[in-house]
């Protein structure tokens, strides 16, 4: 196959492509640097490509290798990155003025709960190892079949099952824990409350409610709830989109946030 066929073929899943990398690595310019990087490589070595895995799944598999490069020099996020980021605006009248002004600066100003619901979905994720992460991502979010991931990802069978059930376990055990929508003990409200603090004419509740994941919480298992929640992910473009600007904001500065948060408890502490 010439080499204009395969540019056809990853011009069909590009932009698909370049949600994944954003999911990775919750950085726009670094994606976008990746997504770079993987069309001159795959363009570079069309040759060596041989047929033993989807070219979808080869281009992948090279998009990966170059994000983990990233990813493996970076500390994992923490369950409580989301409340710390909270905790420092609350206390900052600059940075919650600044949320302001980029959610504003959209010319479709408007905040829908289950956007903000994959943002949670995607911070929560960067706390897994990072081959649970991309194990869940490529299975329950891009739809890789088990050996596609296999080939993507380099591990064995059992490592890519072991992956995708302990990502699933333990996303589950979080959302239980955290999230005020499915739980009334959650501790985790932000969907609602950023709704609020935004656009209070908005009724935050009453688009909750409409929301399969919400109707169901209280007579579905864990297992189902957060397949509704996946449906929700698989349903939403994180970048490509300008009412994605104020998430991308909050992906791109929350371990700055995070830190600057837990260096403010610990001077507190010492004094």
């Amino acid at each position: 196959m010439e080499l204009d066929n395969y540019l056809q073929q990853y011009l069909s899943f590009k932009d698909e492509l370049k949600t994944y990398l954003f999911r990775l690595l919750t950085d726009r310019h670094e994606c976008e640097d990746v997504l770079q990087e993987t069309y001159i490589k795959f363009s570079q070595n069309i040759d060596s490509f041989r047929g033993d895995s989807s070219f979808k799944t080869w281009v992948y598999s090279i998009a990966t290798n170059l994000a983990k490069n990233i990813l493996t020099k970076q500390a994992r996020w923490e369950t409580n990155y989301q409340d710390r980021g909270r905790d420092l605006h609350v206390q900052s009248t600059e940075l919650s003025e600044k949320v302001h002004e980029v959610f504003f600066a959209s010319p479709e100003v408007t905040f829908e709960v289950s956007k903000h619901l994959d943002y949670c979905f995607t911070c929560i994720s960067k706390t897994l190892p990072l081959v649970q992460q991309i194990c869940l991502l490529l299975k329950d979010v891009y739809g890789f079949k088990q050996d596609e991931i296999q080939k993507i990802t380099g591990l064995s069978e059992g490592k890519v099952k072991h992956g995708i059930a302990d990502a699933r376990k333990t996303m589950i055990n979080i959302f239980d824990n955290r999230c005020a929508l499915i739980k009334k003990e959650g501790v985790c409200d932000q969907c609602t409350a950023l709704k609020g603090f935004l656009t209070p004419e908005q009724d935050a509740h009453q688009e909750a409610n409409q929301l399969k994941l919400v109707q169901e919480a209280e007579s579905a298992d864990n297992e189902h709830l957060l397949d509704l929640r996946l449906d929700i992910v698989r349903s939403t473009d994180p970048i490509n989109n300008t009412k994605h600007e104020l998430h991308i904001y909050f992906l791109e500065n929350l371990p700055d946030w995070a830190e600057r948060m837990q260096y403010s408890d610990a001077m507190d502490d010492a004094n």
